[in-house]
């Protein structure tokens, strides 16, 4: 996995943040914040982090628009693996 070396970088909370995803994801945030037993703030910034590193990707959560959906990207969808998978 390409990002592998930008999340050995991050804090230990952004690290907490993609474990709870990859083990419970997705969830919106504030269910990150239950999960993780983080604060808000530290769960902002950790998904802030973890966008920086292309890992996650965020979507609309329907049964309340006010809040999104946080997922981790998998490793297909990653940009520029596509095409690599259909060569093979």
């Amino acid at each position: 996995m390409e990002h592998q070396g930008c999340i050995e970088d991050l804090p230990p909370s952004a690290k907490l943040v993609y474990k709870v995803l990859e083990h419970d994801g997705p969830l919106t945030q504030k269910r990150l914040v239950e999960e993780s037993m983080l604060s808000a703030r530290t769960v902002r910034y950790a998904l802030d982090r973890l966008g920086d590193c292309d890992v996650i990707e965020e979507q609309v959560y329907f049964q309340d628009a006010r809040q999104s959906l946080y997922q981790l990207r998998h490793p297909a969808e990653e940009p520029g693996e596509e095409a690599g998978l259909e060569a093979a």
